[in-house]
């Protein structure tokens, strides 16, 4: 563990990623007890409240875990990738959000990122995947349901599609694009979206998937990928239309 520290930069920063870089290299492995505290900060040379700030950075990206009592201490925790969705999909949201990123690129971005599961899933997909994204577009064609519930049947019919890959790593990175742009792109284009439309093209895919068809459902996803599209720029036009003098 490399403990030489810079004294002009955050010290207990340096100490977490210091940690970290053990961990990641298989020095300290799952379970492995991280020496006391006061071991810690003659090792790193600062004081304890220095190093039990480290272990806060560390503990709050679930690296590591605290028990108490005469066997505690800190240990390398086993991240788990569904532990780890919430903060994918919230870094994701924020990029979005907060930077120039526009419609197309993250629409571009989304799809082809979902249509990499299109074999996986058409492969893999299991009855209750299929029983689940029926589910879904039977949701969606219910009359009274809100611009927001559909939205919400929507992220829900294809998050089930990406885990129908049974592939945790992928579902884990397409955690962001699915609830972090698809919610950010709905809120765009719910108000000029036709819900027949979009129904139609979620029974073709789910018809493609339960028939193992790789191809049909790639195909969908591109269909719905223009359609999404076709709405930005839709909505784009309205706006301009009415702030135009």
């Amino acid at each position: 563990m490399k403990t030489k520290l810079k004294p002009d930069a955050d010290l207990s920063a340096q100490i977490a990623k210091a940690i970290r870089d053990a961990i990641v290299s298989g020095e300290l492995i799952v379970d492995a007890r991280l020496p006391s505290e006061a071991e810690l900060s003659e090792t790193f040379g600062v004081s304890r409240p220095t190093v039990r700030e480290a272990l806060k950075r560390l503990a709050a990206q679930s690296l590591i875990r605290t028990q108490r009592g005469a066997t505690g201490g800190a240990f390398v925790n086993r991240l788990r990738f569904d532990e780890a969705y919430g903060d994918q999909i919230t870094t994701s949201t924020l990029l979005l959000s907060m930077n120039d990123v526009d419609f197309e690129t993250a629409c571009e971005a989304r799809f082809a990122l979902e249509r990499a599961c299109a074999p996986l899933s058409a492969k893999r997909r299991t009855a209750d995947h299929l029983a689940a994204m029926r589910a879904e577009i039977h949701r969606q064609q219910q009359p009274g349901l809100s611009d927001e519930g559909f939205c919400a049947s929507d992220v829900a019919f294809h998050r089930t599609l990406v885990d129908g890959a049974e592939n945790p790593v992928l579902s884990y990175h397409l955690a962001g694009a699915v609830e972090g742009m698809q919610p950010l792109m709905n809120m765009i284009t719910f108000s000029a979206r036709d819900r027949a439309r979009i129904i139609a093209l979620h029974v073709a895919l789910t018809d493609a998937l339960e028939a193992q068809n790789p191809v049909g459902v790639e195909a969908q996803l591109d269909a719905l990928c223009q359609e999404t599209l076709r709405l930005g720029r839709d909505v784009r036009a309205a706006r301009t239309r009415n702030t135009a003098p």
